[in-house]
């Protein structure tokens, strides 16, 4: 799991300007792994993208990763 929190950090450190200020934070549920990602408020708007594309390929990315079990992998961009 600590993988998945890799590859988010890989990927949206570059599009951020304030890349010390990532978080994320593992939330477990039945049926998810949900990895929710706080950003700058000033970044926000970079890491969603257009009508939400920048997320999206983010997302695509992400959910393309095998985790074992019955789990499905989840990213949420939280307002910080």
């Amino acid at each position: 799991m600590a993988d998945i929190k890799e590859l988010i950090l890989t990927v949206v450190s570059p599009l951020v300007s304030h890349p010390d200020e990532l978080m994320i934070d593992l939330v477990e549920t039945e049926e998810f792994l949900e990895y929710q990602l706080s950003v700058h408020p000033d970044d926000v708007g970079r890491v969603i993208g257009k009508k939400g594309r920048v997320a999206k390929a983010i997302r695509t990315i992400v959910y393309s990763v095998r985790v074992l079990g019955l789990k499905r992998v989840r990213l949420t961009i939280v307002n910080s």
